[in-house]
Formats: C-alpha cells, sequence, structure tokens
C-alpha cells in the first residue's frame, strides 16, 4: 500500500544526481552493520541507494516495505568512508527521507519530550523521588518489545540530573569558545560538559555556554526538514550572539548537523583542541583497563578517534583498548533505537560482546545516545562496568595544579 506522501511525480533531481554517483561496486557491503544484521541487498548502502533512485524518478511506488529499508539506516556512513565514488550518501538520505516525509514509527511525543530539556530535568528529578531506578524495569517489563516507551525506560539511570554546564567567570586574555550543550546531552552529559570547561581552561581557553536545546539532527534525519530548519535557525542565533572564534560539541552525533546550521564557522570536537596543547596537560596515575567505544559520528564526522586516543593514553598506568570492529554501530543512531529497539539491541549487544573479550573495568564512549544505549545492555546483562564520557575520565585525572 503506498504512504500518504507520495513523490510518484516528483521531478528527477537531486536525489538521482546523488544515486547516480554510485558504481555499485559493492565496497561499502562488508561495513554496513544493516547488511550484516540481515543479508538483504536492500539493507545495504548500495541496496538504499537503487531504492532512492527509484522512488525519485517514479520507477517505484514508495510501500511500506521499500520505506523500511530506508528507515533502518542508521547513518553512521562508514560507506561514504570507503566509498571510491565518494558518493554523499548522508545528503542523499536527508533528501529521500524529507521527500518521503516521517515515519509512521517515529514516536512524535517521545521525541517532543526529548526536545525540551527543562521539562527533561523535571520528568528526571521526579522520577528519582518516586525510585524510578527501583521499578522501571517492571514497567517496561509490561510493555511490547517494539514499544519506544519501553526502550526510552530501559535507557534511563533513574538518578537525578547533574547540574548544567555553566559559563565559568570570564578572563578576558583566553580565546572564547562556545560549547554547545543540547537537548538530551544538556541533561545526561553534563557532567562531560563541564569536564570539558575544565580541560579547556587548563590549557588556555574560556567557554562560553549556549542555551540548552535540540540542534534538530533528529528531525532532520527523520524526514522533517522545515523542523530542522527552525532548529538550525535558534543555532544561528545563539552562535551569533555568543561572540566566540569557534562552536565546540561534546557530544559527536550533534556535530555534523551543527556544521550544516553554520557553514563557514568551525564546529569542533573538543578533543581535537585538547590534543593540540596535550604537552600542557598532567595527568594522575589510574590503574585500570578500560574498553574504549569509539561512536561512528566520532570516527566519520569528527575524525577525532586517533586524538582521543592519544589523550587517554597520556594517564600514567591506563590500558586503553579500543573495541574491535565489526561491529560497525552500536545501534543507538539517534531515534532509531526508540524506532527500532529490537533491532538496536541486536547490534547493541554484538557490541558489548566485543567488550567483554578486552575485560575491561568501565566502557568509555563519547556520544550520549550510544551510552545511554549501551548502558542498558550493561544493566540487562548484569556487567559491572562503569560508563562514562572519556572527557569525564580525563579532568577527574588532571592535576590539581591546573
Amino acid at each position: 500500500m503506498p504512504l500518504e506522501k507520495s513523490p510518484l511525480h516528483a521531478p528527477v533531481g537531486r536525489i538521482a544526481e546523488l544515486a547516480d554517483q554510485c558504481v555499485q561496486c559493492g565496497l561499502c557491503l562488508p561495513v554496513c552493520p544493516t547488511y550484516a544484521l540481515d543479508r538483504n541487498e536492500a539493507e545495504s548502502p548500495r541496496g538504499r541507494i537503487a531504492i532512492a533512485s527509484a522512488l525519485a524518478r517514479g520507477l517505484a511506488d514508495p510501500t511500506a516495505e521499500l520505506r523500511a529499508h530506508l528507515d533502518h539506516c542508521l547513518g553512521c556512513l562508514n560507506c561514504e568512508k570507503v566509498c571510491p565514488a565518494h558518493v554523499q550518501y548522508d545528503e542523499l538520505l536527508i533528501d529521500t527521507r524529507a521527500l518521503l516525509g516521517p515515519t509512521v514509527r517515529r514516536p512524535r511525543l517521545l521525541l517532543g519530550l526529548i526536545r525540551r530539556p527543562a521539562l527533561m530535568r523535571a520528568l528526571r528529578r521526579a522520577g528519582a523521588w518516586l525510585g524510578l531506578a527501583h521499578w522501571k524495569s517492571w514497567l517496561a517489563g509490561r510493555l511490547p518489545a517494539h514499544s519506544p516507551w519501553r526502550a526510552a525506560l530501559l535507557s534511563l539511570s533513574g538518578d537525578p540530573p547533574a547540574g548544567r554546564a555553566k559559563t565559568p567567570e570570564r578572563d578576558s586574555g583566553k580565546p572564547v569558545l562556545a560549547l554547545f550543550p543540547g537537548c538530551v546531552a544538556s541533561v545526561d552529559d553534563a557532567e562531560a560538559q563541564r569536564a570539558a570547561i575544565v580541560l579547556l581552561q587548563a590549557t588556555g581557553f574560556h567557554v562560553h555556554v549556549l542555551p540548552a536545546f535540540c540542534c534538530g539532527a533528529m528531525d532532520l534525519h527523520g524526514g522533517m526538514p522545515e523542523a530542522a530548519e527552525r532548529a538550525a535557525q535558534q543555532v544561528r542565533q545563539a552562535w551569533l550572539a555568543s561572540g566566540a572564534t569557534r562552536l565546540l560539541s561534546v557530544t559527536p552525533g550533534c556535530l555534523g548537523t551543527l556544521r550544516r546550521a553554520l557553514p563557514g564557522v568551525s564546529v569542533v570536537d573538543p578533543v581535537e583542541l585538547l590534543a593540540t596543547r596535550a604537552e600542557s596537560l598532567r595527568f594522575r596515575p589510574l590503574a585500570q583497563r578500560v574498553a574504549l567505544h569509539l561512536p561512528c559520528t566520532q570516527i566519520n564526522v569528527a575524525g577525532t578517534d586517533t586524538a582521543l586516543l592519544q589523550l587517554l593514553r597520556r594517564v600514567p598506568g591506563l590500558e586503553v583498548l579500543p573495541l574491535p570492529r565489526p561491529p560497525h554501530c552500536c545501534g543507538a543512531a539517534g531515534s532509531h533505537l526508540l524506532e527500532f529497539p529490537e533491532r538496536a539491541a541486536q547490534l547493541r549487544d554484538a557490541t558489548l560482546r566485543q567488550a567483554a573479550t578486552l575485560e575491561p573495568q568501565q566502557l568509555l564512549s563519547s556520544n550520549i545516545g550510544c551510552r545511554l544505549h549501551l548502558a542498558a545492555g550493561l544493566r540487562a546483562q548484569g556487567l559491572p562496568w562503569m560508563q562514562q564520557h572519556p572527557l569525564s575520565l580525563l579532568a577527574r585525572q588532571l592535576e590539581n595544579d591546573h
């Protein structure tokens, strides 16, 4: 049955042009997590490009079955990294989803809550007061396995949220950086944001914290370009008011959308700046083995995986072991873990199996969606590992004389 919004009469345009760049070599298949999951050509980048091309040219009806293959894509961009033809797969996927409109599986109410940090904080405080950590598993068990609310409940820690990151007192002699807190990250990654501020101040920067709101990534990748553009306008206004020279996000998942909203502006992972001044940082020893989960966006968008490893290995006694690849994605992928929780859990469990081979004492990951998703798996499997953002570990080990 065709979907409500049909592109049957759409002109052959940008989607077709982007699709025509693909030479169908198949080098993307071995690095695609959904192809590994299903062994179905339609669940590969090459297959999705063919589907997008057929839809744009009016050669196929946008049935629910075809739509599902596009919706299953995690947007990890491993395919872009290995593509010899340099296909702009991310742009093709965004444009095709915009053409189709949001999926019927999109949990609009839940995503609406997630995009409102103040409301999220209030609900988290209420949940902590009610002892959510003790009964959320019972409640989640009464919801169907495919329910986005079940996935959201299991991803919650149940603890009260940490205090928000705040702009420190201004030092006029330091370059000004703007830190974008985001939506979920401003609540669940506030500690990492404070850690970034501490580390950046120690290396000679001043950090101005922007207001907390959604960058629009979930709308941009969910077929809602108008809503994404409204978020981009808010990003631009906050950036212009900051007077900063660079924009930062401790969540690599926001970087691509922020760069899209601010062409020509330097939008970076704090790790990139810290790595350039790493010689000025001294850390206390920590005799521990940690497994480092490198999110897809850190590798393929931020490009700071090597810099992060170098920083962590400056901590004396710390044994840092990156997770083996494959698997190539933990399955969180923005709102994917809510829209397709069963598929996301399969990818997550494969990631945790790889982590277990390293016998770590804790698990590090820099993307908040990945970390919440992985933490839910740790709790489900009874694994005792602590999990945190790598910047939080670095800030804890920083010598106090900075």
